[in-house]
């Protein structure tokens, strides 16, 4: 049996995409040159059954859904995170700090998985009062710099979260949300439809608002899949009267997203400009656009610096700033007019995922880290 190994969740749910499917199942995968397990990986996840999976032994913690509430019971996270007794835990979310440092004085290693960039969501969370979000910004960045000091490793997403984290600890690697590359090319077919999608959350930060309204100027008409968390924004969307372009079609599930991706033309992700990505400077954490680009589909992106040096770079789609709707009316008209050029747009997306933007290059460092923590185990 291989170096026991446990990642710990108070918010995720079990089957989440980063932490279950990306990084606890490829560590269960991984064997030796023998053929013998590398790692027995537990999971600790709210309010699920125990179990195994794919190789990864679940173990659930009874915690309430309500944040504040959580709180006041992450002692029973702990209890469970130490009866499985693992050599190194891996942590991944912001409320677990205090369970890290307490798990360190038990003599554990442990690796904290900063999914976002905290200090930066806190300047626009709505929850709270507007005079406070600078002070626990700022306190939030101050308190996490002190206790990630502590821990073995940081493991991160995208760039701009690495170079803030890397100046408290020298171990900080990034481990990106690439998706795991599926060889299946797009089927493009003559139809008298021609569709822009997008399945996701359908909030403001995606700039649904502008993308309907831009459909005004386009013969496009809009697949839109996905759950809506704000229904003062759903409703917002509804009373345009360009919605009557729009195909929504609720809360799809994960194996049929596909199938929006087959029936469209061009992929939309049009995030905002946040302060969490850094606002012009961009993320890696949207798997979204990898999704477009592994689809085959041409994609119209907001034009972060980040996200323009991918498409522009591999010629995959046009970027745009996503509060211009006749600039966005203009790449996907552009896209429609020029199908031979939008089909070989989404093939070079298609190869660069599969030459670069995949699961298979961030298993091999998120491999190499644990590999470096394990060293000395013997």
């Amino acid at each position: 049996m291989g170096v026991r190994v446990c990642h710990v969740t108070s918010v995720h749910p079990a089957g989440d995409v980063r932490i279950f499917h990306r990084e606890c199942v490829s560590l269960a995968r991984r064997h030796d040159e023998a053929g013998e397990s590398c790692y027995e990986v537990f999971l600790v996840a709210p309010n699920v059954e125990d179990g195994c999976l794919e190789g990864v032994n679940i173990r659930g913690v009874e915690l309430p859904t309500a944040r504040l509430q959580r709180q006041l019971f992450l002692d029973r996270v702990f209890r469970k995170a130490v009866e499985v007794d693992a050599f190194l835990y891996h942590l991944h979310d912001p409320e677990l700090l205090d369970l890290g440092l307490r798990l360190k004085r038990c003599g554990k290693k442990v690796v904290f998985d900063s999914h976002e960039d905290v200090p930066a969501q806190l300047l626009t969370k709505e929850y709270l009062p507007r005079w406070s979000r600078k002070p626990l910004s700022k306190l939030y960045a101050i308190m996490e710099r002190e206790k990630i000091k502590r821990f073995d490793a940081v493991v991160t997403v995208t760039p701009l979260i690495a170079d803030r984290l890397r100046s408290a600890n020298s171990r900080c690697v990034m481990v990106t949300n690439f998706p795991v590359f599926i060889d299946r090319p797009h089927r493009w077919e003559d139809r008298p439809e021609r569709y822009v999608c997008f399945a996701g959350g359908v909030d403001e930060r995606y700039m649904h608002d502008k993308i309907i309204e831009s459909l005004r100027y386009t013969r496009a008409r809009y697949l839109l899949a996905g759950k809506s968390f704000f229904p003062s924004y759903m409703d917002k969307l509804k009373s345009m009267d360009t919605w009557a372009k729009v195909d929504y079609l609720g809360v799809v599930p994960p194996e049929r997203v596909s199938e929006i991706y087959d029936r469209a033309d061009i992929g939309l992700v049009l995030l905002d400009y946040l302060p969490n990505v850094g606002y012009r400077k961009g993320t890696l954490g949207v798997l979204k656009l990898f999704e477009y680009m592994m689809a085959g589909i041409p994609v119209v992106a907001t034009d972060f610096d980040l996200w323009k040096e991918i498409v522009e770079g591999e010629k995959c789609g046009i970027c745009v700033d996503p509060h211009d709707v006749h600039a966005i009316a203009d790449a996907i008209n552009h896209l429609l007019d020029h199908p031979d050029e939008a089909r070989q747009m989404g093939e070079n997306g298609r190869q660069a995922v599969r030459r670069k933007y995949n699961w298979a290059t961030q298993e091999h460092v998120l491999f190499g880290l644990y590999d470096s923590l394990i060293a000395n185990i013997h």
